[in-house]
């Protein structure tokens, strides 16, 4: 049985919400981008089997040779899966449609809910030297997404700024808890940050209010707004911060990433 209290040298979040359209895949990729203007070295592992995260960064599905379905079911080594991006520091496990049929294959896997986990354990893995990992999960709560909190050391919750954005939050923060009982007892949420946030907007700066009376500290300072550059950087297959690095959007995910590591400086102290 695997060791679900091994440790990576990497910090691995796994960025998750069930709800579809909350800004995952946008948050994965350019809080990895953020990450590496900062000096770190980052891994995106692509789970969602549409590979937005892939197309977002710029490989296309011809040049995915090798996926994170091959790394979970085919035990691929994991040199073949990684691929570097145009991005300076920022590497990649990209994905295709095939992840699609990864779940009921799981099921049949005595190691279902480990294989992730074992996978960014590699020996290997160490000579890459990532500071952190993060993982874009699918839209679901599903055996991927499962994989990914096994896997992971924390959870960041992406929230759009819209009504009913709360009410998703209870099914996932279940799942969290349950992982927690039965596979990775150190799992903790590393935070929620709010997403598509117009400030002009009564209905954002209710759902930011409502957030951080529920949820305290666990909302970040930074607020992601609602910012056309963002929404057309990957359609250009840039990250926002190199599309345009005077965006609001940009100076969002800067703020992000300098967050996120005075605060796991301070968890580390």
């Amino acid at each position: 049985m695997s060791d679900p209290l091994a440790r990576s040298a990497s910090k691995i979040i796994a960025i998750a919400n069930q709800k579809g359209g909350v800004g995952k895949t946008t948050t994965t990729i350019n809080l990895g981008a953020a990450l590496c203007e900062l000096g770190l070295k980052i891994l995106v592992v692509d789970l969602d089997p549409q590979g937005n995260a892939s197309t977002g960064l710029g490989i296309e599905p011809e040049d995915r040779d090798f996926t994170t379905y091959d790394l979970l079911l085919d035990e691929v080594d994991m040199e073949d899966v990684i691929v570097e991006t145009a991005t300076s520091g920022l590497s990649l496990i990209p994905a295709t449609v095939d992840l699609s049929s990864a779940d009921m294959e799981l099921i049949a896997n005595e190691k279902r809910s480990f294989l992730l986990h074992d996978a960014l354990r590699q020996p290997v893995l160490s000579g890459y030297a990532f500071d952190y990992i993060l993982i874009d999960c699918p839209p679901s709560l599903n055996l991927l997404t499962v994989n990914a909190m096994v896997a992971a050391h924390s959870v960041l919750v992406p929230l759009q700024s819209e009504f009913f954005a709360l009410e998703g939050l209870s099914q996932l923060m279940l799942t969290i808890r349950e992982v927690r009982q039965t596979a990775n007892p150190d799992l903790r949420i590393e935070g929620v940050v709010l997403t598509m946030y117009d400030a002009r907007n009564n209905l954002s700066q209710q759902v930011e209010a409502d957030a951080r009376d529920n949820l305290g500290d666990l909302v970040f300072a930074s607020v992601i707004p609602r910012n056309v550059r963002v929404s057309e950087a990957p359609s250009y297959a840039l990250p926002v911060l190199s599309y345009d690095t005077t965006s609001k959007g940009a100076a969002a995910y800067r703020a992000l990433a300098t967050e996120l590591l005075k605060k796991n400086a301070r968890l580390a102290a």
